[in-house]
């Protein structure tokens, strides 16, 4: 039976007066693609900070392999990718990953192996401020993989990229869980639910569905997870009460 790497309960976020996630809950499980996808501003980045011990949380509780959100023993457990790219514009690929090596004290052994998951193997000594956006954001997971994280979390990693590596990613996020990681990524683009394994589908700070893609459209008695969103948010109460 997989155990839960994560375990979200009641919990409440609020930002600049406003509640922006209202009493949520729900777990992660090891070894896992769970997908996290919602409308932009219905609060996916809050509550991937929120994992991360990076967001100050107004009640509610997070927990990571048993620990809380942002304690010291987790800081070597995850790795986090933001919306915004996370290396040095002026340094190469691998001086960057040469630099976070240092800071995570990993071993250099990981470097190549981290530029040839995300496949920058024939860019790794191009500068980073001179690659495509979509290259800086694989050169920024690779960042995230150098300690071979136990969670890793993804805010939106295939935005802007074309569709082979959008598959490519999805596949390397697989083959991360397969290792036994549990991988939690968000995203906008609705069809990118069928490749996780579970779904958490999100709306207004509030989860309006919490299964598998499968189950999803079953209950929602349709085709494709876009159009199961807007059935659950356009009134079919019943359905959006069992799934939420």
């Amino acid at each position: 039976m997989m155990k839960n790497a994560v375990e979200v309960r009641d919990l409440v976020v609020r930002r600049g007066g406003r509640e922006v996630l209202k009493g949520i809950g729900f777990t992660i499980a090891e070894g896992s693609v769970m997908g996290l996808l919602g409308p932009s501003g219905c609060g996916k980045s809050t509550l991937m900070r929120s994992l991360v011990g990076v967001q100050q949380l107004a009640s509610g509780s997070v927990e990571v392999f048993g620990e809380e959100a942002g304690s010291k023993a987790l800081r070597h457990r995850i790795g986090y990718v933001t919306q915004e790219v996370s290396v040095y514009d002026d340094l190469s690929v691998t001086e960057n990953l040469k630099f976070f090596a240092q800071v995570l004290g990993v071993d250099g052994a990981r470097i190549e192996e981290a530029i040839a998951a995300v496949d920058l193997v024939s860019h790794k000594d191009a500068v980073v401020g001179h690659l495509s956006g979509g290259q800086r954001s694989r050169a920024s997971l690779a960042v995230a993989l150098l300690g071979d994280p136990d969670l890793l979390v993804l805010d939106e990693p295939t935005v802007g990229l074309d569709p082979v590596l959008r598959r490519d990613l999805w596949k390397l996020f697989h083959e991360i869980a397969e290792r036994g990681a549990a991988v939690f990524v968000s995203s906008h683009v609705m069809d990118e639910a069928d490749r996780c394994d579970r779904l958490l589908l999100m709306r207004e700070g509030v989860i309006i569905a919490d299964d598998t893609p499968e189950r999803i459209r079953e209950k929602t008695r349709t085709d494709d997870i876009e159009s199961a969103f807007l059935a659950l948010v356009e009134g079919t109460g019943d359905q959006a009460g069992e799934m939420a």
